[in-house]
C-alpha cells in the first residue's frame, strides 16, 4: 500500500508547501515539487510497475486506488497545500473511444473534487490531453470548470495548452512536440471575490524558444550508434534504404524539371505517397469508384506522380523498384515526407507508423506515447534510447527505472508529464493569481517557492 507522510519535514525548516500527487505515475510532478522544496503528503498510483519506479525515486510507495481514498463515505487523503494530477486521458484521447465521462475512468475527476472540498488545498494543477477541450468533450470541460468554481476555486474557462518544444532549454524546454492541457486553479480566501473569468495563463516571452531546435545537441543525444535496445532490424534498414533510393530519384527529377523551367525546385511532394496507387490507368480508374473525395484526391495526385516518375526513370526501372516495395508490409509501402529540403532519409528522424514511414528533419521529436513507436534517429543509425526519452520528459540521468524492460519504461514516460512545462505553468499561474495567494500565509509560501521561473529545471530528478 501507499505510504503517508507523518507530517514531519525532512529538515528543520518548514517546507514551502506540502503536495498530494494523484495518478502519480513515475513522479513527474514530484520531480518539480521536490526541486521547489515541497514536501510529500500523499501519492497514489494504481499501476504496480509505475508505483515501483515512483517508490524507488521518491521514497514513498503510492500503490493504491483513488476511489478507495476519496469517495462518498470518506476522504483519507491528508491535508496538503498543492494538489496535482494527470488524471486518466484515455476517455478523452483521439486514440481511444472518446467516451469522456460516460466511461468509468472519465468520472475520476469527481474523486478529485471530493478531495478539494474536504481538504481545500490552496493550488491545483491538473494535466490532460488537449482533446479534452475538443468539440466532442465540450460538455465534460464545462462540467470540470463549473465544479471547480463551485468548490471555491478561481479558474479560467479558456484552455491553457503548452508543449516542451515551446520553451527554451535553459527554462526546461525539450525538443518534443507534446501539446498538453493544463487546468490550474487557486482557492479564493474568505472575504475575497472570485474573478468570474480570469485570463488563461500565458508563458512570458523570455522563456519561449526563439530558435530552431537541434535534436542531437539540445536534448542532448548520446553520440553513439550502438546502444542496447536501440538497434534497427535488417528488415527496417532495408525498407529505409529502398525508400531512400526513390527519394534520390525524385530529387533528381525535381532538379531536372527545375533546370528545364529555369528555376530551382528542391522539395518532394507534401502529400502522402501511396505506392498502392502506382498502378495502370485502368486500375486507377477502378480505384476511384465510390471512394471519398479526400481519398480520390490523394489517389489522383499519386497516380500523376507515378506517371511522371515512369517517364523520368523509364518503365523497367520503375517496375523493378515497385516489385520490391510490394514485398514490404502494407504500412511500409507508404511514405510521408515532412523533411522539406533534407537530402536523405538517413539525415532525418524516421517514425515507422501504421500510416507509413513518416520522415521529419532532426529538429524535435513527436510526442512520446504510451504505445511504443520509438523513432529512428537517422544520423545515428539507431532508435531513441529510453534514457534519451527520459531526458525528453525533463528527468535527470540518475532517475532510476530499475531492471524493468525498455517497453515498460517507454510506456511510463509516454504517460508522464514534462517537468519543464509543469515548472513554467506553475510560475505563470502564481503570477496571475498573486493577489489571491499573497492574502494568506500558506499562499505566500507557495508564491515564493514557485514564482521564480528561472529555477533550474534541466534534467532535474
Amino acid at each position: 500500500m501507499f505510504e503517508l507522510s507523518d507530517g514531519a519535514s525532512d529538515n528543520l525548516l518548514e517546507p514551502a508547501f506540502r503536495y498530494a500527487d494523484l495518478f502519480a505515475g513515475i513522479g513527474g510532478f514530484a520531480s518539480v515539487f521536490r526541486s521547489l522544496e515541497g514536501e510529500h503528503a500523499y501519492a497514489v498510483e494504481i499501476d504496480k510497475a509505475a508505483a515501483l519506479v515512483y517508490a524507488r525515486n521518491w521514497g514513498h510507495d503510492p500503490l493504491g486506488d483513488i476511489t478507495e481514498d476519496a469517495n462518498d463515505l470518506r476522504v483519507t487523503v491528508p491535508e496538503h497545500d498543492v494538489l496535482a494530477g494527470g488524471f486518466p486521458c484515455q476517455p478523452f484521447s483521439k486514440s481511444g473511444a472518446q467516451r469522456g465521462m460516460d466511461e468509468v475512468r472519465g468520472t475520476l475527476f469527481f474523486h478529485i473534487e471530493k478531495i478539494l472540498r474536504a481538504r481545500k488545498p490552496t493550488l491545483i494543477v491538473l494535466e490532460n490531453v488537449r482533446n479534452l477541450v475538443g468539440p466532442r468533450h465540450r460538455h465534460e470541460w464545462e462540467v470540470i470548470i463549473d465544479h471547480l468554481r463551485d468548490a471555491g476555486y478561481q479558474v479560467s474557462s479558456a484552455p491553457a495548452i503548452f508543449s516542451p518544444h515551446m520553451i527554451a532549454p535553459e527554462y526546461g524546454g525539450r525538443p518534443q512536440t507534446r501539446d498538453r492541457l493544463f487546468i490550474t486553479a487557486t482557492l479564493v480566501p474568505e472575504g475575497m471575490v472570485m474573478d468570474p473569468e480570469p485570463e488563461p495563463i500565458r508563458l512570458p516571452e523570455k522563456v519561449l524558444m526563439q530558435r530552431e531546435w537541434d535534436l542531437i545537441q539540445d536534448l542532448p543525444m548520446d553520440n553513439q550508434s550502438s546502444i542496447p535496445g536501440t538497434e534497427i532490424s535488417d528488415a527496417e534498414r532495408g525498407w529505409i534504404d529502398h525508400w531512400d533510393l526513390m527519394v534520390q530519384v525524385m530529387r533528381a527529377w525535381r532538379a531536372d524539371q527545375a533546370r528545364l523551367a529555369g528555376q530551382y525546385l528542391r522539395r518532394l511532394p507534401g502529400f502522402p505517397i501511396w505506392t498502392e496507387a502506382w498502378v495502370s490507368k485502368r486500375e486507377h480508374d477502378e480505384q476511384l469508384k465510390g471512394v471519398a473525395a479526400w481519398k480520390a484526391d490523394f489517389l489522383r495526385k499519386n497516380f500523376d506522380l507515378y506517371e511522371s516518375l515512369r517517364l523520368f526513370m523509364g518503365d523497367a526501372q520503375m517496375q523493378d523498384w515497385l516489385r520490391r516495395v510490394r514485398t514490404f508490409p502494407e504500412s511500409r509501402r507508404k511514405l510521408e515526407w515532412q523533411a522539406q529540403d533534407a537530402t536523405s532519409l538517413w539525415d532525418c528522424v524516421i517514425s515507422l507508423r501504421p500510416s507509413g514511414l513518416r520522415v521529419k528533419r532532426p529538429t524535435h521529436l513527436p510526442a512520446l506515447v504510451a504505445i511504443t513507436q520509438t523513432p529512428i534517429i537517422g544520423p545515428l543509425g539507431r532508435r531513441l534510447s529510453w534514457r534519451e526519452a527520459a531526458r525528453l520528459q525533463g528527468l535527470s540521468d540518475d532517475f532510476n527505472f530499475g531492471d524493468q524492460k525498455d517497453a515498460a519504461t517507454f510506456k511510463q514516460l509516454g504517460n508522464g508529464v514534462n517537468t519543464g512545462v509543469v515548472r513554467q505553468v506553475l510560475a505563470a499561474h502564481v503570477e496571475r493569481d498573486k493577489g489571491l495567494l499573497m492574502a494568506t500565509e500558506r499562499g505566500k509560501r507557495i508564491y515564493q517557492a514557485m514564482s521564480d521561473n528561472e529555477h533550474a529545471t534541466a534534467h532535474q530528478k
